[in-house]
């Protein structure tokens, strides 16, 4: 079993940064690749950016890339999301779940948190 629980999120200005944090505990994390998805109202979960294990290999989607950065400390069991220039268009729920398949569906992962509200105002 892993628990997540993400933290970070708020509200921000267009144009602001936020930085996004995914604690685990359970089973050893750092076997576990790791990906962040969002949800805004309306609309399905979607697949933002994947990690592997070791931290070599990360993987974003169009969307965000050059403004999003992937991380992950696996001495301290958390992977982070680093948020910049946040459009509005960016305001969702946003989750972080682990896998032990590299992948950008979300059906491929098996433990996700709760979620964490990113607000951005234009």
């Amino acid at each position: 079993q892993v628990q997540l629980v993400e933290s970070g999120g708020g509200l921000v200005q267009a144009g602001g940064s936020l930085r996004l944090s995914c604690a685990a505990s359970g089973r050893t994390f750092s076997f576990d690749h790791m990906g962040w998805f969002r949800q805004a109202p309306g609309k399905e979960r979607e697949f933002i950016a994947h990690i592997s294990w070791s931290g070599d290999f990360t993987y974003y989607t169009d969307a965000v890339k050059g403004r999003f950065t992937i991380s992950r400390d696996n001495a301290k069991n958390t992977v982070y999301l680093q948020m910049n220039s946040l459009k509005p268009e960016d305001t969702a729920v946003y989750y972080c779940a682990a896998t032990r398949v590299l992948s950008t569906t979300s059906n491929d992962y098996n433990y996700w948190g709760r979620g964490t509200q990113v607000t951005v105002s234009s």
